[in-house]
């Protein structure tokens, strides 16, 4: 049975590990997306999650934005150059937003949970979703992307 994981918060040591490629596209994977989508789906407002995030890791992120619901594993991303700011948020970083530059537009790349090619074209919300979620597989957190004063402020609301 598929269950909703606890998020991992943002001092959590995993969020800063590059996750591992997925080699077997197996029932534990398939199971692992039904599980993210799930925790995905738990709570209001939700757009994406990463494997990094309940503590798997993994390269496998989902998505929920807008009508379009998805997953990707082992995903790669090709970002256009036009940039867009926009208040971001972290599941890891419950009730904090934070305004921050991303990509207007990306095609990602990456496989199903049956190793299928996929490809998303991404504009607006999913594109920064995306962004954000790929961003986790590498260990990379949002506030990373901040300007060195903007990340200071950010890390002093942190609890």
């Amino acid at each position: 049975m598929t269950s909703v994981q606890p998020i991992r918060l943002f001092a959590d040591p995993v969020l800063r590990t590059v996750a591992d490629p997925v080699r077997e596209f197996d029932r534990s994977l398939r199971e692992l997306v039904k599980s993210l989508l799930a925790t995905t789906r738990a709570g209001s407002g939700r757009a994406g999650l990463a494997a990094p995030q309940i503590g798997v890791p993994l390269r496998v992120l989902v998505f929920e934005v807008d009508g379009r619901s998805g997953h990707l594993v082992n995903p790669r991303l090709e970002a256009s150059g036009r940039t867009i700011v926009a208040d971001e948020a972290c599941l890891s970083a419950p009730n904090i937003w934070w305004p921050l530059e991303r990509s207007y537009s990306v095609v990602a790349r990456g496989r199903d949970m049956h190793g299928k090619p996929v490809t998303v074209r991404a504009l607006g919300m999913l594109a920064r979703v995306l962004q954000h979620e790929v961003d986790h597989l590498d260990g990379v957190l949002f506030s990373d992307r901040l300007p060195a004063e903007e990340r200071e402020r950010f890390l002093e609301t942190m609890p």
